[in-house]
């Protein structure tokens, strides 16, 4: 190895292997006579600077004057863009020409490795504190829970779960109002997200669960007439908005189990609402989409 080749390999371990122990880096691997590695220069440097937060560094290493290292990565074609993880290549970026594509693939790659950032950081201080806002709500203390997600709103605003835990905390306060614009001021990217969904769906269902005045007799009359499923369904919603949604998921696999098309679907349609706002990793949620399965494909 010549002394020029030394020096590139100890240039590389510093400006891109070391920096890989803690964080994704991008490696460009291009030319000054390339029009496309220019092209895509521009895209490169926008991503990483919007994913500096969540530990991405972008490195750029031209094959011209450092041939001894783009021989050690067999790079044939530019521009060929690599990512690069505790110095092991992780992805082939080289496909991603688009920003959506791009930030796709990167999305993809941060969930599943253990990124130094101060995102990540910041996620660990702030997911504690969203967990025993999740227990006060899951605890019937809508007024203290609202306290809460309004304190770590401030604290995180771009954070989906906060958002959700605050639209949900507003429904179960009863001001529905209030969820609806809160979920339509969210930027659009946020309002795609699972979390968003499930705050949606427990609007959604705060709709349609009308409080019924006298649950037991209406419990009677739909026991004295179980066709009547407008009076089954009508059932299901007061006993949700009563806050009983055992009773109400029993209500609803009856409905499904006798008659699955009523209404197209709607009693279905209606317990799977359930399942989402209660949180479809809840061991409630999985003991009755056991239930729900055995009267489908039973």
């Amino acid at each position: 190895m010549s002394t020029a080749e030394r020096d590139a390999v100890a240039a590389f371990r510093r400006d891109v292997v070391e920096p890989s122990m803690t964080k994704l880096v991008i490696i460009d691997f291009w030319a000054e006579w390339c029009g496309p590695c220019k092209a895509l220069t521009p895209l490169l440097e926008k991503v990483a600077a919007a994913y500096a937060d969540k530990g991405v560094v972008l490195a750029k290493i031209d094959t011209d004057k450092n041939q001894f290292i783009a021989a050690q990565f067999q790079i044939r074609t530019i521009p060929t863009v690599y990512a690069m993880f505790q110095g092991q290549l992780v992805a082939d970026l080289t496909p991603a020409r688009t920003e959506s594509a791009l930030k796709t693939m990167l999305d993809q790659i941060l969930r599943q490795l253990p990124i130094d950032s101060p995102e990540t950081e910041a996620e660990a201080e702030i997911e504690p504190l969203i967990a025993m806002a999740e227990q006060v709500l899951a605890d019937g203390d809508a007024p203290r829970a609202l306290g809460i997600f309004t304190q770590l709103l401030e604290m995180a605003p771009e954070h989906a779960a906060v958002h959700s835990g605050l639209v949900r905390t507003l429904v179960a306060a009863g001001e529905l109002d209030a969820a609806q614009e809160h979920l339509d001021a969210l930027p659009e990217d946020m309002g795609k997200l699972p979390e968003i969904d499930r705050a949606r769906a427990a609007l959604a269902l705060a709709k349609d669960a009308k409080p019924v005045d006298d649950l037991a007799g209406l419990a009677a009359e739909v026991a004295a007439n179980p066709d009547d499923h407008e009076k089954r369904f009508a059932l299901a919603g007061g006993q949700m908005a009563a806050g009983d949604r055992d009773t109400a998921a029993a209500t609803l696999l009856a409905m499904i189990a006798d008659d699955r098309a009523w209404n197209e679907g709607a009693a279905k349609a209606q317990l799977l609402k359930l399942f989402e706002v209660v949180g479809l990793e809840d061991p409630w949620v999985s003991a009755q989409r056991r239930k729900l399965s055995a009267i489908l494909f039973g």
